[in-house]
């Protein structure tokens, strides 16, 4: 019998196996945040236990609230900031070079197929797109990693998601994912990963594939994960050029991260999205999901483009495809944040910026504030968010806020009509 990718990685990785079904593996990666790393930072320091077990396979970032709004952030980032420079750390990222993690790691090379990652934060699957198997862990499995190296996880079980067809005109990788979501449930995978294949997955971008393995956790999938391509070589190239003679070697090497024709997942579905309309959800959980056209005329008083889910350049492009020579309605407060300085600077050199900004948008730095209500956009009772991040909790944004998660297309469409729009109507 063949393996999953996830099994492939669990068998390459296994360091333990301290009773059935519980595998101890190896980390290639771990990642940190001002957020939830203090207090695993704080635990260590009481136990005597201050150290880390590779100052180069782990990354460091200040993202979530940069910069600092007040005195509690800020002491969250001085408590990162001190354990990174204490510990040398080659690759912490600070104000002025920081930009929002899940999009920053992977634009710096760091996430290759077949490493294992952890983060304490649950949108670390996004890094699966990469052919990795990647988790969002809690505080103790987090300071277990960055003093031993090491994660304990349940065995794999797979879900095989098909996406057959092609996509139409308008349509994009976050409504694949909305249209898959709405099939699952929020608990449709928990405890699972799902793996994302057909056609229409390998025509996708690696931003687009990164969208798709974002929003695997909010159908309760531990990772989303994608298979290992040229596309994934062209992406990484810059970083594994001295690695490889060339991307034919490269692409043959990373083959051995591919599941098997012969591997047995937990269940197999088949999505054909060749007649699939762009997405939007209602209420407050992200597995309630219609058509846009379902929902249009509902009304919005701020629109929200950026996260680790839709902040990066091919998601500002298709923004600004909608927004250009046009205005915010007046009753409407647009907000972008391109998730990396790098992604800014590059919407700057290509007018995207101008375009948002002639638009009447509020261009931010880099950062998560507005995502999970915490600045740079927080929401107030009774207001209603159209936003291209990837929660809508109630509360989320703000208070008695209501999100709405859509494309970056959906997104600026409904920017310029205050109401909930298809972007295919403009």
């Amino acid at each position: 019998m063949g393996k999953t990718i996830a099994e492939k990685i669990f068998a390459a990785h296994l360091r333990d196996e301290p009773f059935a079904g519980t595998r101890v593996l190896s980390l290639d990666r771990v990642l940190c945040h001002e957020i939830t790393t203090p207090v695993a930072i704080a635990d260590l320091v009481w136990r005597g236990k201050d150290r880390v077990f590779d100052r180069d396979k782990i990354k460091a970032v200040i993202d979530h609230v940069t910069p600092s709004k007040d005195s509690k952030t800020a002491t969250q980032a001085k408590i990162l900031r001190d354990w990174a420079r204490r510990h040398e750390l080659p690759d912490f990222f600070d104000v002025g070079h920081n930009g929002v993690c899940h999009a920053l790691f992977p634009e710096k090379g760091y996430i290759r197929p077949g490493f294992t990652v952890i983060m304490g934060d649950s949108h670390t699957c996004t890094h699966g797109a990469f052919g990795a198997f990647a988790a969002g862990v809690g505080t103790t499995d987090l300071e277990v990693g960055i003093l031993k190296g090491v994660c304990a996880f349940r065995e794999p079980a797979t879900i095989r998601i098909n996406i057959n067809g092609s996509l139409p005109q308008g349509v994009v990788a976050k409504d694949v994912i909305l249209h898959v979501i709405g099939h699952l449930g929020v608990n449709g995978a928990t405890d699972r990963i799902l793996e994302f294949r057909g056609p229409v997955v390998d025509a996708m971008s690696m931003e687009a594939r990164m969208t798709l393995c974002n929003m695997a956790i909010e159908a309760g999938g531990t990772c989303g994960v994608c298979m290992p391509d040229m596309t994934t070589v062209d992406y990484l190239w810059p970083f594994i050029e001295a690695e490889f003679g060339s991307k034919e070697a490269a692409l043959a090497d990373y083959g051995k991260w591919v599941s098997d024709a012969d591997a047995s997942y937990d269940k197999v579905l088949d999505f054909d999205v060749s007649n699939l309309a762009p997405q939007v959800t209602f209420d407050f959980k992200p597995d309630c999901v219609k058509p846009v056209a379902e929902l249009v005329g509902t009304r919005i008083d701020q629109v929200y483009i950026g996260t680790c889910t839709n902040g990066r350049i091919e998601d500002l492009r298709e923004a600004a495809a909608v927004l250009k020579g046009k205005k915010v309605a007046d009753r409407v407060r647009g907000i972008v944040s391109p998730a990396t300085p790098k992604i800014f600077s590059d919407a700057m050199a290509e007018g995207i910026i101008q375009i948002f900004m002639d638009a009447g948008f509020c261009v931010t730095n880099p950062t998560c504030g507005a995502c999970l209500g915490m600045s740079s956009g927080v929401l107030a009772e009774g207001e209603v968010c159209a936003s291209t991040s990837n929660r809508n909790f109630n509360g989320r944004m703000g208070k008695g806020g209501m999100v709405h998660l859509m494309s970056p297309a959906t997104a600026a469409a409904c920017a310029i009509t205050g109401v909930i729009t298809d972007a295919r109507t403009l």
